[in-house]
């Protein structure tokens, strides 16, 4: 059976394709840097070409690692699909944007104004518009964490706009995926930087998913009149439709619990009152959590009616399967393969996953190559 063409096209449009269509922080804020890769990114021969046509796997929540399609990378962190197949991928810690295909890795542009020693912040998500004539970023400055638009030629990338700029920055919960949803709108993700009373502050824009459109203004049909579409929110770093339009968010946790979110219009998410499931009145709970040592949760992929969530400190990806605004049973998948810690996980054209490793981000340990983007093959 082949997937929808709505399951494509929203899966895709969630991984920023251009189509018409923990603890306190990561882990532990004071652990030692290590030291980064000198070399030059490079593709790899074992990354496969692109299918047009992906099947539905029996088992959606087995995984196997088939390629690699980059190596010797910084810190990656957001991936944008490029209808050719081809990605945009942002390095946190060096503001390169680099265009990753079967041509090999260049290097786009490099994001000027991005505070690189900025903790959890620097160079985050990315996303394009339909016509891939722009991309919009999310990233860290020396004052704060702001989206920017930049046009893109599909060889350079142009100077930043500021859409918003103003968003509180610290050295962790800074938040910073973007998705453009299937409303045709752009969704971001900010952290209370470290200050929880944000949060629940429906006038600040930190600890929030923001709801906007393309050029960065509040979008009708907001719940508070300005760009929050819900609140409560620690530090959300992942962000995926469903193939039925619904938002789900991946969550850190603080000293128990991190959290896979069904996102509501206007919903309170409950930090810093709650972590993990409550009945608290007002609260809407999570609907997977794990603890804080399993998981860390990053970048989220939805495809195949399973939600994907990377796992930094679990070093894991959590195959959780959804049914409806239900999840089911995560399990557990490529903890045994010795990748470290992991980044990201996004639905890739051809019906693979892409999965970021995140060693060299000062909290890992690196492995050959690192960090890495992988192919991993579903069923």
């Amino acid at each position: 059976m082949t997937l929808t063409r709505r399951e494509i096209l929203v899966a895709l449009t969630a991984a920023g394709v251009g189509l018409a269509t923990g603890c306190t922080g990561d882990d532990d804020p004071d652990a030692t840097p290590t030291t980064r890769p000198t070399t030059e990114p490079s593709a790899s021969p074992s990354a496969t070409t692109p299918s047009p046509s992906p099947t539905a796997p029996a088992d959606p929540t087995a995984l196997r690692i088939t390629g690699t399609v980059a190596e010797g990378l910084t810190v990656p962190w957001g991936i944008a699909f490029l209808a050719d197949g081809s990605a945009l991928v942002t390095e946190r810690d060096t503001a390169r944007v680099l265009a990753v295909g079967t041509g090999g890795v260049r290097t786009v542009g490099e994001v000027p104004g991005v505070d690189t020693d900025s903790g959890e912040g620097g160079l985050m998500g990315i996303v394009t518009t339909p016509d891939e004539r722009t991309v919009i970023a999310c990233f860290t400055s020396a004052e704060d964490n702001r989206i920017v638009a930049m046009s893109f030629d599909g060889r350079r990338l142009g100077r930043p706009r500021v859409l918003l700029d103003g968003i509180p920055r610290a050295m962790n919960h800074n938040g910073g995926r973007l998705v453009i949803g299937p409303d045709g709108l752009l969704y971001a993700s900010t952290g209370d930087a470290g200050v929880r009373e944000r949060a629940q502050d429906v006038d600040s824009v930190a600890g929030k998913i923001l709801r906007m459109t393309l050029d960065g203004k509040a979008a009708r049909g907001n719940p508070f009149d300005n760009r929050v579409w819900s609140y409560g929110h620690r530090n959300v770093e992942g962000l995926a439709f469903d193939s039925d339009g619904r938002l789900w968010a991946s969550e850190f946790g603080d000293q128990s619990t991190d959290e896979l979110n069904l996102i509501e219009r206007g919903g309170n998410y409950g930090w810093p009152q709650t972590e993990g499931p409550t009945e608290a009145r007002g609260i809407i709970g999570p609907k997977a959590w794990w603890s804080t040592d399993d998981a860390s949760p990053a970048g989220v992929g939805i495809a195949y009616g399973t939600a994907y969530v990377a796992a930094l400190r679990g070093q894991c990806v959590w195959a959780v399967p959804l049914a409806g605004d239900a999840a089911r049973r995560p399990r557990r998948r490529l903890a045994d393969e010795d990748l470290g810690r992991i980044r990201n996980v996004v639905p890739a054209p051809d019906g693979t996953l892409w999965v970021t490793t995140s060693n060299t981000d000062g909290r890992g340990d690196p492995r050959g190559g690192d960090d890495k983007i992988l192919q991993v093959t579903v069923g």
